[in-house]
């Protein structure tokens, strides 16, 4: 692709992103079981089960599976035991990451893939020499956290969760099935996520439930379902990064995506935008994992894509990712301005945008640019609007003062005062020795 038509896709893409509606991610279930705010409490407070199984899984396995990996993936796969799994990041020949989700060894040879890696490793797969073979998988994700879900889970389950460390998978029975219970926290929170075959989810998700009322479980909807990831600094495609897969060089892809994937649900390729953030390639929502706060991700002991270019990012990092505490006065000003006479500010969603859109605000310093404002939304229990936020490396140290600015371009526009604090904004409390529970 010549430079100028490079450039004229892009640009439309941004256009036609711009009018994009947005939709309602339908991965959830009910927006809200109880009320956001109860719901939201319960992964600090109690626990939560939500449903994760719109995700897609993909089977990787062959003697040369694990290479096929390294060589996509920033991570390393050198002492990648058996029983582990990682948080997988993949990323185009400019360090920009085109895919990342959760990548679990389940033998030898075989691996299974969450999220959208499972799309880019089986295309590569397709058109590759390795010596592996893929098979997708339909499998239910319930992930059950919050300080009461250990006692949750062994109210239901037959078999062992306390030996199971952070990060690692073991089986256990719910029901008479067995179901991988898989140690991870979404919520930065103590808690699993239940894997199985989607013919016992129902079962299984009633059983939990059930067993959930003494504990105090809440089901998560979707209204407020990724609030924590808001938190504890989870930044997901879509609200915080586009993906490179939209690259206008990315073509031969996102045909295979439309043509051979009849699992691809609408989000894979369009991303819309709003926000006063503006530019007019696509590109300038991509972002690396050194961006993104995944730099402990990379390893340089493979050759990878993108090797090249973070090899240099890492040894002078420009951008990274912080929270962004926004004034409270502010907020209260643009909720205000309902009730006074003209036109009032850009509505802000509660507790964030219930549209699955892309809220991207300019970050100022003294009327300068200096980052780029996403994934606003506001936690009740720290009674605060959040936001994460790439900001310039100078710019980073907590306490640093900064502007949003909220609104359209074209439009009302509020300059809304926010500081800088540590991302993940919540204490991680993912990790620790179960016995102690």
């Amino acid at each position: 692709m010549d430079e100028v038509s490079r450039d004229t896709a892009a640009r439309e893409y941004v256009e036609r992103m711009r009018e994009e509606p947005g939709y309602i991610h339908p991965g959830w279930g009910q927006s809200e079981y109880t009320n956001w705010i109860d719901e939201q409490l319960a992964w600090k407070e109690t626990c939560y089960i939500g449903d994760w199984s719109f995700i897609s899984d993909l089977e990787v396995s062959g003697p040369e599976a694990i290479d096929l990996l390294a060589d996509l993936s920033v991570n390393s796969f050198e002492n990648f035991a058996v029983g582990r799994g990682k948080h997988i990041v993949q990323c185009n020949e400019d360090g920009k990451v085109l895919a990342e989700g959760v990548v679990r060894r389940t033998s030898e040879e075989a691996f299974i893939l969450h999220s959208t890696p499972s799309y880019w490793t089986e295309f590569n797969l397709q058109r590759g020499d390795y010596d592996a073979t893929c098979r997708e998988l339909d499998l239910f994700k319930f992930q059950v956290q919050g300080p009461t879900s250990l006692s949750v889970l062994e109210a239901v389950a037959d078999g062992s969760l306390r030996d199971i460390e952070f990060i690692h998978f073991g089986p256990i029975d719910i029901e008479g099935h067995e179901v991988t219970a898989f140690r991870m926290g979404m919520a930065g929170e103590l808690g699993f996520e239940l894997q199985g075959p989607q013919e016992h989810a129902d079962e299984i998700w009633d059983a939990i439930v059930e067993a959930g009322g003494e504990f105090g479980l809440r089901r998560l909807g979707g209204r407020t379902a990724t609030i924590n990831h808001l938190e504890a600094c989870f930044p997901p495609r879509g609200r915080v990064f586009i993906p490179a897969i939209v690259d206008p060089e990315m073509d031969e892809y996102q045909q295979w995506l439309l043509e051979d994937m009849d699992r691809v649900s609408r989000d894979i390729l369009s991303y819309p935008i709003e926000g006063s953030f503006e530019a007019d390639d696509i590109s300038a929502w991509f972002r690396s994992p050194v961006e993104l706060g995944w730099e402990n991700r990379i390893a340089f002991d493979h050759d990878f894509v993108g090797r090249e270019a973070l090899e240099a990012e890492v040894e002078n990092p420009r951008r990274t990712m912080v929270t962004l505490v926004w004034d409270d006065a502010d907020v209260v000003d643009v909720y205000a301005s309902l009730f006074e006479e003209g036109e009032p500010y850009k509505f802000m969603e509660m507790p964030n945008k219930q549209q699955w859109k892309m809220e991207s605000d300019d970050v100022l310093v003294d009327e300068e640019p200096v980052g780029v404002s996403t994934f606003r939304g506001y936690s009740y229990y720290f009674r605060e609007m959040l936001s994460l936020c790439t900001i310039e490396v100078e710019h980073r140290e907590p306490g640093t003062e900064v502007t949003v600015v909220w609104g359209e371009p074209g439009g009302p526009q509020k300059e809304i005062a926010a500081t800088v604090a540590p991302a993940p904004y919540k204490t991680d409390n993912r990790f620790g020795n179960l016995n102690s529970v």
